[in-house]
């Protein structure tokens, strides 16, 4: 089917919302979930369509460019890096409308969700050690997720010391001149939301693991005790 044929069928298709539409910036977008009919199989996607949705950054400052573009966008770039994210089915736009459609990570839980009582120790660190990780890489490449808040990191078991975990909801990912900018932000936020079964120990092994250190220098401290402080002041 040509690309502008896609285009309006997926527009036109009769879908319930999975979640109640965001009609911020001067439009609305919405997300529904179906089943669609790929590579001989059905899977289960999720369908973002947006009109009049937009996000402005400074080369875009007057039209700006839709919010689902840029998170398409973002998606490619973290997987040409090797930075697991979501896996994108089709994008179209067409004047101020936009249609992106990824598959569902079926099988997966968010961080939110996921009942930590169920992890035994060597469990629980290897998937604390496996997201500080692939944090990690995403800063080394100057990139700030924005809003990395435990909802937005999806997770799925696959042994006692191995999980896949994919980052989610890019679109506000920024590209930062420092690193340092990027750690700040998102840390600081990660912290600050951190699953209830998180202790200050899971927060520390996730810190040295995002370090690549057994035991934290001094200058690693410093830098420890200005996030959460950080962390703290956003509590309030």
């Amino acid at each position: 089917m040509p690309a502008r044929n896609r285009f309006d069928f997926f527009w036109q298709l009769d879908t319930p919302l999975f979640e109640p539409p965001n009609t911020c910036r001067g439009g609305w977008s919405g997300v529904s979930q179906v089943l669609l009919q790929l590579d001989n199989e059905k899977i289960p996607v999720f369908i973002k369509r947006q009109h009049k949705h937009q996000i402005r950054y400074w080369r875009h400052l007057l039209r700006g460019v839709p919010t689902f573009e840029w998170e398409y966008l973002n998606i490619k770039h973290l997987r040409a890096l090797d930075i697991p994210t979501l896996e994108p089915v089709f994008f179209a736009k067409r004047k101020d409308k936009a249609i992106l459609i990824t598959k569902a990570l079926a099988d997966y839980q968010s961080l939110d969700e996921l009942d930590y009582k169920l992890l035994n120790f060597t469990q629980r660190s290897a998937l604390i050690c496996t997201i500080a990780k692939i944090i990690a890489k995403l800063h080394a490449h100057h990139l700030q997720h924005n809003c990395l808040y435990p909802k937005h990191i999806f997770v799925k078991q696959l042994s006692d010391q191995s999980w896949d975990v994919r980052l989610i909801d890019l679109e506000k990912l920024r590209h930062k001149l420092f690193k340092r900018q990027a750690l700040s932000r998102d840390l600081s936020c990660l912290t600050r939301h951190a699953p209830d079964n998180w202790s200050r120990t899971d927060q520390l092994r996730f810190f040295k693991a995002y370090l690549g250190q057994n035991r934290l220098t001094p200058a690693a401290k410093t830098l420890w005790h200005q996030i959460a402080v950080k962390a703290a002041k956003k509590r309030r």
